[in-house]
């Protein structure tokens, strides 16, 4: 399977692996599905989220991991 970078839109992400999409919406990133999850990095939507984009990587490694 192919690795999480946070360089990857949300929407990549998820089609990279579902099983992310608990972690992202624990964390308060609840719009998956809306036009920014497109365009916007993991990164970039953890910003905005207020998040820290590294906390949410590890967070993914561990669920992507299993």
């Amino acid at each position: 399977m192919a690795s999480i970078t946070k360089d990857m839109t949300i929407a990549q992400a998820i089609a990279t692996d579902q099983n992310i999409i608990p972690v992202l919406l624990d964390m308060g990133m609840h719009c998956l599905g809306c036009p920014s999850a497109q365009g916007e990095t993991l990164e970039e939507a953890a910003m905005v989220h207020g998040l820290n984009p590294d906390e949410l990587m590890e967070r993914i490694a561990n669920v992507t991991a299993e």
